[in-house]
């Protein structure tokens, strides 16, 4: 009798297992199934040609400063701008930069771009980083932002999943820690990495897009897709890439060289800048300054710092 009950038990236990391993094996299908639908949201890599080769692989960054004038408050500051384009291998499964050679690296442009500027007795720093493919066939597959002043600091990042998944930081109550999702739509931020590998596949007419997380952070407004208008001119040696948000009563327009490399030579970005009373709208701009190419990440040293004074910084 005791040993019917045994096999009994053990017959049960038997079973329970086997549903187990069916339903993991269930699971691992499905993470797989999602894991082919999101490799297939990425399209087929374009041709490279050798002028892009030549210039984006040759081993160092490109570096360009700018004087900025920065509304902020409802006031003009008086600052500097850099943007830091450099190509690397990224893997999108871990969000990160590639640290050795891997047949899942996705080749991305990546854009640091910093802003440093005074808001009376106390400084602000401001940096955006976009990650995007070289092969311009998809969204960005990541975005971080950054800021820090005397009062705190904030940060947000948005990944590239099956949606948008955003994480936001900040010392305000309102803003505070939050995950969410939004659905994906053009972002404000990848344009800045669009422009230097192909202006002519720039987004036109009237469409959904994202702001810069800079702008909705310091805005403290919400992070979604707004109705935005889009038009792309050509002025002698110049194109000048807009953007409208009408809801946001917000335009930006990027200024960059009509031929290969397509140097960004500054942009004008207008908006209502200030809180309560002392909200205004107002413009802010940047204009370059120089724009040099080194492998700045070994130029660490001390007798490195006059490479400073060649950007004028």
């Amino acid at each position: 009798m005791r040993n019917t009950r045994y096999l009994v038990s053990l017959c049960f236990l038997l079973l329970l297992n086997f549903s187990a391993c069916k339903n993991k094996t269930k699971e691992n299908v499905l993470a797989l199934e999602t894991s082919l639908k999101k490799e297939n949201s990425i399209k087929p890599n374009k041709e490279l040609n050798p002028e892009f080769k030549e210039y984006w692989y040759a081993g160092d960054a490109e570096i360009t400063s700018y004087q900025l004038t920065q509304a902020r408050y409802g006031e003009l500051r008086e600052g500097n701008a850099v943007l830091v384009y450099v190509t690397e291998p990224f893997l999108a499964d871990k969000q990160v930069k590639a640290d050795t050679p891997n047949k899942n690296n996705i080749s991305v442009l990546k854009l640091n771009s910093t802003k440093n500027y005074l808001t009376g007795i106390y400084p602000y720093s401001i940096m955006n980083s976009s990650f995007y493919p070289v092969h311009d066939n998809s969204h960005a597959l990541k975005i971080s932002f950054s800021a820090q002043e005397w009062c705190g600091h904030v940060y947000g990042q948005i990944n590239n999943k099956e949606d948008f998944e955003v994480m936001s930081h900040s010392y305000f109550e309102n803003d505070g820690d939050q995950k969410f999702k939004i659905q994906k739509e053009v972002l404000e931020n990848e344009i800045w990495n669009k422009i230097r590998i192909n202006p002519a596949n720039l987004p036109i007419g009237n469409l959904k897009m994202i702001p810069s997380i800079e702008y909705t952070r310091l805005s403290h407004i919400e992070l979604k897709a707004y109705n935005a208008i889009t038009s792309l001119e050509s002025k002698e040696d110049s194109n000048y890439y807009s953007i409208t948000y009408p809801e946001l009563e917000r335009n930006l327009t990027v200024k960059f060289s009509s031929k290969f490399p397509y140097f960004i030579e500054g942009w004008v970005e207008t908006f209502n800048s200030g809180f309560g009373a002392n909200k205004k709208k107002l413009i802010s701009t940047a204009k370059k300054i120089k724009t040099i190419k080194t492998d700045y990440w070994n130029k660490h040293d001390n007798v490195h710092l006059h490479l400073r004074d060649s950007l004028k910084l």
